[in-house]
């Protein structure tokens, strides 16, 4: 998604004064949701490796999920 291009500027909207949006292009606006979604996947993974890991055996796994495997 990056590339080398320049991008304009974001604008500020405001109302009564007061800034209350910003007008990004497209391509910077998925950038930034993408990043959001790793941090968030990272801050996930941080969780899981605080938990201890737990084992079950394959066939009680396939019993609980119904599987046809």
């Amino acid at each position: 998604m990056k590339n080398n291009t320049k991008h304009q500027a974001p604008e500020i909207v405001y109302r009564q004064g007061k800034p209350a949006a910003v007008i990004l292009e497209i391509d910077v606006y998925r950038e930034m949701l993408e990043r959001l979604e790793d941090l968030e996947d990272l801050r996930l993974l941080d969780e899981m490796r605080k938990k201890p890991l737990e084992f079950r055996e394959l066939d009680d796994f396939l019993k609980e999920h119904n599987s046809g495997v």
